[in-house]
């Protein structure tokens, strides 16, 4: 997607959660990231679209269209496009995201499919729902919603199932979907003639644990997960063939532990010695380095520039952490050895809750 502006910068944009979803911010904004000092600044050009309670946001592999999950009941997702003087529109009317409280998408690599994870709610079970897309990059029919089972230990958090993040192996083959009340990583196949999801495997992972996101090494061999509900990383094998995970190591969250804590958003790094994962309560980004034996070995922990780090995402030598109370948006350097450094003063971007670098 053009980008508008020197060489040098990069274009983020941040979804926050607006009025209408129960947040102060205003939908979907434009950011600039310098690399050489990590300093974050509006891009005035690029008016805000108020899109409701956009709280996360996917590229098109080869459009300039973004989507957004609509984090409401019942939920619904949309469809921007970024014209050629930089500026966002809708594209086409929202369509419903099959589900209750969508939290996570992306677009299947050949382009042509939408996937999204709806949380559910106390009442309604996680799912996970594909859209047809246009030439264009417009939404058009939902094809297949499935309806995830399961249930865990955790009393209010796993009565029932509750699809937290979908996403693609590095193969393109398998669909993988994260289930936080199931404590389950379910596995499809999408038909890519029809839309249509075919379960074709579960991996069960440790009761309690509450998988939130997971994140692949470079080359798909091994697999990370933020655990939310243990405040734990953990390190899986991944079986290409079968499209599952094996747990190799389990590490806490944080080494802080007099407070409560939920990890948020986790990334790899380009090299894949490194993850960072945010933490919910101890309001820090930890580092973890990737031994020969797929150990995780702590680094060390960082402030995350606020309150509530809930999204991390990797641009340009920096990790830019959204930290959904405390409305701000921070940009942390990675040194060589995976460790960070705040990069500067961390910018008000109210109810904040992702980014995403184009």
């Amino acid at each position: 997607m053009p980008t508008h502006a020197s060489d040098d910068e990069v274009l983020v944009l941040t979804g926050s959660h607006t009025p209408d979803s129960g947040g102060d911010g205003a939908g979907i904004a434009a950011l600039r990231l310098a690399p050489g000092t990590g300093h974050l600044t509006y891009d005035t050009s690029v008016p805000p679209v108020p899109v409701s309670g956009a709280s996360f946001l996917a590229a098109h592999p080869s459009l300039d269209v973004v989507y957004s999950t609509n984090e409401t009941e019942p939920g619904t997702v949309s469809a921007l496009v970024q014209h050629g003087d930089g500026h966002l529109s809708t594209l086409g009317d929202p369509l419903s995201s099959g589900g209750t409280n969508p939290c996570h998408l992306t677009v299947h690599p050949d382009g042509g499919w939408l996937l999204t994870a709806n949380y559910g709610s106390d009442t309604a079970p996680g799912s996970v729902a594909a859209h047809r897309l246009g030439t264009d990059g417009r939404l058009l029919e939902p094809t297949d919603v499935v309806v995830h089972e399961g249930s865990g230990p955790v009393t209010g958090r796993q009565e029932g199932s509750h699809a937290h993040q979908v996403l693609v192996d590095p193969a393109g083959r398998f669909v993988l979907a994260t289930d936080l009340g199931a404590d389950a990583v379910f596995t499809y196949r999408l038909d890519t003639r029809t839309g249509a999801l075919e379960r074709f495997a579960v991996s069960r992972l440790r009761a309690g644990s509450g998988p939130r996101h997971l994140v692949f090494a470079p080359g798909g061999e091994l697999v990370f997960s933020a655990d939310e509900l243990s405040s734990t990383v953990t390190c899986h094998r991944y079986d290409a063939g079968t499209g599952t995970l094996t747990a190799l190591s389990s590490v806490p969250a944080t080494a802080l532990r007099d407070v409560a804590n939920q990890p948020g958003g986790i990334v790899a790094s380009p090299c894949g010695r490194f993850v960072w994962v945010t933490n919910r309560g101890a309001d820090t980004v930890a580092a973890f380095r990737v031994t020969d034996t797929a150990a995780l070995e702590p680094i060390g922990e960082t402030s995350a520039g606020g309150t509530w780090p809930r999204s991390l995402a990797y641009a340009a030598g920096h990790l830019l952490v959204a930290n959904q109370h405390s409305g701000t948006l921070a940009a942390l350097r990675v040194l060589d050895d995976g460790s960070l450094r705040p990069a500067g003063p961390a910018l008000s971007v109210p109810s904040v809750v992702c980014t995403l670098a184009l």
